[in-house]
This record gives structure tokens, sequence and C-alpha cells, in this order.
């Protein structure tokens, strides 16, 4: 995958539910997301018949972010007061 295209969508093929419940992602998926053995994902359904999985990591560096901008608009708020 080019990487001026890394973050547009594609479409990775099929993957099959086993016995117990599991999904393999596709390789070329977890190459381009960087997937590797032991990575948490966080999954939510979406409507009735979609399933999405979000790297945890991700979601812990975006509230990291989030809690820093909290803060700031917290102090400039005290600030104005």
């Amino acid at each position: 995958m080019q990487k001026n295209q890394s973050h547009k969508k594609r479409f990775y093929g099929t993957a099959n539910l086993g016995e117990k419940g599991q999904v393999v992602i596709p390789n070329d998926a977890r190459k381009d997301m960087k997937l590797k053995k032991g990575d948490r994902l966080l999954v939510f359904g979406m409507g009735e018949d979609m399933i999405a999985f979000i790297k945890l990591s991700q979601i812990e560096k975006i509230a990291s972010r989030l809690s820093e901008k909290l803060k700031m608009i917290d102090d400039i708020i005290k600030k104005t007061k």
C-alpha cells in the first residue's frame, strides 16, 4: 500500500468465524495497521450487521490528548473568572 493511501478506506477480503468465535484478520490489514500478536482491540457493534475493531493503544492516545486539551480549557476558564 502506498503511503499517500495509508489512511484511505480499503477492502481487505473476507474472514471466517471459527468454532470458538475467533476471526482471523487478513494479513494485509494486519500489516497496514501494524497489528501484532497480543495487541488488544476494542470491539464495537455498529448496527445489527457490522463490527469494528480499534486498537486499544489508539484509544488510550486519543483519551490522553483529550485529557490534556480539557485541562487547558479548564485552566483558561479559571483564569477568565
